[in-house]
């Protein structure tokens, strides 16, 4: 299950920089555009898959009834488990059509 490991670690990673890219959506802080637009790929585009991608997985260990904090930390797992709501939230709230009407 190193597999898992892995995939866990890339999908934190990318929840940071999905975050990061929901500030840059606020305040534009970075003044390089190859930065910034590394930033939005790997935080939205990769993001959007790996993120659920993982969370599937971690829901179907937890089906085969094998222990997860075996394979992969807690701390890991909360993070990954947190990027999704706030990826859940991002794309039902934000994106919502009436949220931006007056």
């Amino acid at each position: 299950m190193r597999w898992l490991l892995f995939l866990s670690r890339l999908a934190f990673i990318c929840g940071v920089f999905f975050l990061l890219s929901i500030s840059l959506l606020i305040r534009n802080w970075v003044q390089d555009e190859a930065i910034s637009s590394t930033i939005i790929i790997i935080g939205y585009f990769i993001g959007l898959i790996i993120v659920p991608v993982v969370n599937i997985c971690y829901l179907a260990v937890l089906i085969i009834k094998r222990k997860l904090s075996v394979y992969v930390p807690a701390w890991l797992v909360t993070a990954n488990v947190f990027f999704l709501l706030i990826l859940i939230l991002y794309i039902f709230y934000f994106n919502d059509p009436y949220y931006h009407q007056k």
